[in-house]
């Protein structure tokens, strides 16, 4: 009977189903996660794009390119061949008619024309430059002054144009604007001065112009002036008289005049032509190359109503080294050649002659004098200024130069070692 009761009962077994797949739900998750991943896609894109131009510059820095200006070479005359020994011929000699003709006013305006075509296609390498200055009346009113002179566009490195222009136009200044032939202004920046000669090379972005601008102007051909003489016909533009893009025209009167610098000497030419003191330009021949640079900071005390210009040949390598963005190296010598003919006659050994040393430089650092006599630097013979400006710009600024004198005492020269340390001229 108690089996029996037993048998009635039993035990419950429960089955565990697999809860059914939501469809709609998983394809919500899906449809999540593939928005994301695109959007993913989209932002590293997008970030991709702005930031490579950046981790580029930063792996691969761009350097400018390299601004070349070839030195100039004394032109060599050529050979006329010696009547002598011509070789004969059969023809009979005969004599050559002389034809005179008279020349008229409109021949002398013709020639006249010829040559102001000349200077009108310069001034498209001719820019006016202005310095603004922030200054404060005395009633401590700001006011704005403005420093005004000529540039001449001298390269086109593709990214910037370099203009050649003179410090005291922008000394001081705290904005530098260039104006172009077509009267388009753009904002300037100062690349590199010479604290000497006071040329000063600026640059302007070449994306800042328009095309229409960059289509007018053109780039001045430096030329050679090493082969400039007394009479040779000159165009002077720029602002010459302190009008911009004045055109004059006159002759070299002198090519021979050479003045004393800091650690360099510079050819000089004088002119005929008519200008003011605070002129500014560059000189120019008749193929439309610029020959000199208009500086009135040389002129004499005589000449101060005519045009007085650097021969440009003296400054390329002056100029080379500013467009590239290098420093002048300054040792603070005012020094002059000692020729075979001085030498002797005045018993001084051969070398570079100091006439004088600048205060404060590294020269009297170092201890040099007057007097001394360089014969080399670093081991090199150094026997001409032109030498020792070579030499001395092949330096960097911080570099200690070994320089050889030669000092005069009691018993004669004696050979003294001098450590320069280059520096620079603010």
């Amino acid at each position: 009977m108690q089996e029996n009761k037993q048998d009635k009962y039993e035990f419950i077994s429960e089955k565990i189903k697999d809860k059914p797949v939501n469809k709609k739900k998983l394809a919500y998750h899906v449809c999540i996660v593939v928005f994301l991943a695109v959007l993913f896609g989209i932002v590293a894109s997008v970030t991709f794009v702005l930031c490579q131009p950046k981790i580029d510059g930063m792996l691969h820095p761009q350097e400018d390119p390299t601004i070349t200006i070839p030195k100039d070479e004394p032109e060599q005359e050529t050979e006329t061949e010696d009547p002598d020994t011509e070789t004969e011929t059969n023809e009979p000699d005969s004599e050559p008619q002389i034809v005179y003709e008279q020349l008229t006013l409109d021949d002398f305006q013709t020639l006249q024309n010829e040559m102001y075509a000349i200077g009108k296609q310069a001034n498209k390498f001719i820019v006016a430059v202005t310095g603004v200055k922030s200054n404060t009346d005395w009633f401590n009113n700001a006011y704005e002054s403005k420093g005004q002179g000529s540039g001449i566009i001298i390269a086109n490195s593709g990214q910037e144009l370099l203009i050649l222009t003179e410090r005291k136009v922008i000394a001081g200044a705290s904005s530098v604007y260039v104006t172009f032939v077509n009267d388009t202004s753009v904002e300037a920046s100062i690349k590199k001065y010479d604290g000497n000669t006071g040329i000063t090379v600026l640059s302007v972005p070449v994306d800042e112009i328009d095309n229409d601008t960059m289509n007018l102007i053109s780039v001045a051909v430096l030329g050679n002036s090493l082969a400039i003489t007394q009479g040779t016909l000159a165009l002077a533009v720029g602002s010459p008289l302190g009008t911009n893009y004045s055109i004059l025209t006159g002759n070299i009167t002198s090519s021979a005049y050479s003045i004393s610098t800091i650690d360099a000497n510079y050819d000089i030419f004088t002119t005929d032509i008519v200008g003011s003191k605070n002129g500014s330009g560059a000189l120019i021949n008749l193929n439309g190359e610029v020959i000199g640079i208009v500086t009135q900071g040389y002129s004499s005390e005589g000449d101060q109503n005519t045009l007085t210009a650097i021969s440009i040949s003296k400054l390329k390598p002056l100029i080379e080294m500013l467009s590239n963005n290098k420093d002048i190296p300054y040792i603070g010598l005012e020094i002059t050649t000692v020729t075979n003919t001085i030498a002797k006659e005045n018993d001084i050994p051969k070398g570079v002659y100091i006439k004088d040393v600048k205060m404060d430089s590294p020269a009297m650092a170092a201890g040099l004098q007057s007097g001394d006599v360089i014969t080399e630097i670093d081991g090199e013979a150094v026997i001409s200024v032109d030498g020792y400006q070579t030499k001395l710009l092949s330096l960097t600024p911080g570099d200690v130069a070994n320089v050889t004198i030669q000092r005069q005492g009691n018993d004669g020269y004696t050979e003294i070692k001098c450590p320069v340390t280059v520096s620079v001229l603010q």
